[in-house]
């Protein structure tokens, strides 16, 4: 026995000096998790976005809120009232993961169709479910299918509502897939606000890329303002400009043409001649929205009215959609051409 003694010390001693190096190196693996884990906040925010869904709450809105969470993001819930009323735990959910939740109507119905007493009624009764059960009553409303018109602006606005329609369609309730939900996403810009839904496994599939990309173009969630209607930051102040000064440079010409026209929404084309490097103004009229630009890269001030569309590479022709959302026919005006 003796003679095995030493051998068996020796051994001990190895495995203290292995269980060591092991707990160094938990500890340091500890320390490197704990740095990889930090929240996305911390990233610079350049602007905001608002990232907004419609028609619930629904059977998956707790599955939305998990992925919400985990990637950080605070969004404006806008909620169908006979859905919060027939499930006013998922509603309370929302607020308590730190959503922003807003009127919907109350069933989903085309309310350019009612009476003003009737859309007077439909509001009323849908913030007031949403007020019982969250606590909070709503300053934003959205329309069913985003139509629209000056009678049922007016009756949201006198229950204290601002109607907010969308800058980007996700597209997600045509079935966009995953891919292109996301490449959807990617033409976001700061103060503007995108359209996705509620209970669609895409779309939540598609939240952590959307938000690499936000990152990566120092982007962040924001609140909707009720004041303007654009995103900002989640305590209301206004972000950083959105529009920079167009440079200074020579005069350039830029000619709008109507190119196709449909019930709720028309293209417009605009063609820059005098310049190879660009910049142009455009004004629409409120309602009016502008849903897709195409061949240029566009901002908006903070009104979402007037854009600044600057050349990119792809010639000398750019064109965009807009949305009438009850006016349909304004057309939009050129401000501005600034060559270089």
């Amino acid at each position: 026995m003796s003679r095995l003694f030493p051998r068996t010390a020796l051994w001990s001693r190895r495995l203290r000096a292995a269980l060591a190096v092991l707990a160094t190196a938990v500890a340091m693996c500890g320390v490197v998790l704990a740095a990889t884990s930090t929240p996305s906040s911390a990233a610079t925010c350049n602007g905001y976005v608002g990232l907004t869904f419609d028609d619930g709450p629904t059977g998956s809105t707790s599955a939305l809120l998990n992925v919400l969470r985990a990637n950080g993001v605070r969004a404006t819930m806008f909620n169908v009232g006979q859905n919060v009323q027939n499930n006013r735990s998922a509603a309370q959910a929302q607020v308590s993961a730190g959503m922003w939740v807003a009127n919907h109507s109350w069933n989903h119905a085309h309310m350019t169709s009612m009476s003003q007493a009737q859309m007077q009624s439909d509001l009323s009764q849908t913030s007031s479910a949403i007020q019982s059960a969250t606590g909070s009553r709503p300053v934003l409303f959205r329309p069913p299918y985003g139509e629209t018109n000056s009678t049922l602006q007016s009756v949201a606005s006198s229950l204290g509502m601002r109607q907010v329609l969308w800058d980007v369609d996700s597209q997600d309730w045509n079935g966009a897939s995953v891919s292109q939900i996301v490449a959807n996403a990617s033409r976001l810009q700061a103060g503007q606000v995108i359209l996705m839904h509620d209970g669609i496994q895409n779309t939540r599939d598609a939240i952590p890329q959307i938000m690499a990309n936000l990152t990566s173009r120092n982007l962040c969630p924001g609140m909707i303002s009720s004041s303007t209607g654009r995103a900002v930051a989640p305590d209301g102040t206004t972000p950083p400009p959105t529009t920079t000064p167009p440079p200074t440079g020579g005069t350039c010409t830029a000619t709008a043409a109507t190119t196709n026209v449909w019930g709720d929404r028309y293209n417009t084309s605009v063609t820059v001649s005098g310049a190879s490097t660009w910049t142009v103004v455009v004004a629409i009229t409120s309602p009016q929205r502008i849903s897709t630009v195409w061949n240029g890269t566009a901002t908006w001030d903070s009104s979402g009215t007037v854009m600044t569309v600057r050349s990119n590479g792809s010639g000398n022709t750019f064109g965009f959609t807009t949305m009438t959302n009850g006016n349909s026919s304004a057309r939009p005006q050129i401000r501005s051409c600034t060559s270089g």
